[in-house]
């Protein structure tokens, strides 16, 4: 099977996971490390241009799991922690780590923020190697190993 079948697999795979647990994912803490995974992986070569800045803010709004919360809100939060990344990336990157990582007092929300950003990484139909690191280095700020995503 070609990468780019697997990376469409795997991300329809994940999202299917995900909306079999839309009921049980509704928490402040799933909310902001979902944000956070997003920006991490939409800045996870350093840098975010605006049409990748938009293809995420799209799936947001159109990701069912995440229709537990305000569009708007989830897109200044998204907006913030961009900000955040783009203003200093390593600094940033700290800070956003630390968000994704208050999920992990609920181990089904914090698989489900891992899941999140294995569907925005292979959104594009390219789940790079910058992408597949910081969801990698998301894993190691929840607890959980990034074999069990193949990671």
């Amino acid at each position: 099977m070609a990468l780019w079948d697997r990376i469409k697999e795997s991300a329809s795979s994940m999202q299917s996971q995900l909306e079999a647990k839309k009921n049980d994912l509704k928490s402040g803490a799933f909310r902001d490390a979902s944000m956070a995974m997003c920006a991490l992986v939409a800045a996870a070569d350093g840098s975010i241009d605006p049409s990748e800045r938009q293809r995420v803010a799209s799936l947001i709004a159109s990701n069912e799991v995440l229709q537990n919360f305000a569009a708007d809100d989830l897109q200044r939060r998204f907006n913030d922690y961009v900000n955040k990344l783009t203003a200093d990336f390593a600094f940033g990157k700290v800070s956003v780590l630390q968000e994704i990582g208050k999920a992990k007092k609920k181990p089904a929300e914090a698989r489900a923020v891992i899941q999140i950003g294995i569907v925005i990484g292979g959104a594009d139909g390219d789940f790079d190697k910058s992408e597949r690191d910081v969801v990698r280095e998301a894993c190691f700020a929840l607890d959980l190993p990034p074999h069990e995503f193949d990671l």
